[in-house]
């Protein structure tokens, strides 16, 4: 379902009742269902891309497992769709690609926070960084 490693035909995640089958985290790899998993705090399901867009590499949005996200997204009602996908050119083509793909569906569609991590010195933050972490400022709690 997910296109997770799996022994069986639906992976161990996939096949978790308790899971929010509702919440679709859509990712590059398998590593990043693992650092996503190590977290504990994600108890939805997944769908990996089996890398992203990447006109130099000649990596193609066919050559990704974008149409298996549609088809999982037409059969849902009541779905969010995160994408945690990276922050550079690629992951936002990418990411871009796939908001056009399943926004007429009337899902939900969100990305990971980005910004400075904590601890980091502003000096030497990109530009892009750096400007996303003001645009999406949040209120200040002590």
């Amino acid at each position: 379902v997910c296109r997770m490693i799996s022994d069986y035909d639906v992976c161990a995640i996939c096949s978790d009742r308790t899971r929010d089958h509702n919440t679709i985290c859509v990712v590059e790899s398998v590593r990043d269902v693992m650092s996503i998993e190590n977290t504990g705090q994600y108890r939805g399901v997944y769908h990996v891309l089996g890398g992203i867009i990447s006109p130099i590499a000649g990596v193609g949005p066919s050559d990704l497992t974008i149409s298996d996200l549609v088809e999982r997204v037409k059969q849902g009602e009541g779905i969010e769709v995160i994408l945690a996908l990276s922050g550079d050119v690629e992951g936002e083509t990418t990411s871009f690609y796939i908001y056009r793909q399943i926004s007429g569906y009337g899902v939900k569609v969100t990305s990971l926070a980005r910004g400075l991590g904590f601890g980091d010195d502003l000096e030497y933050a990109d530009e892009l960084t750096l400007g996303r972490s003001i645009v999406n400022r949040q209120i200040f709690r002590p």
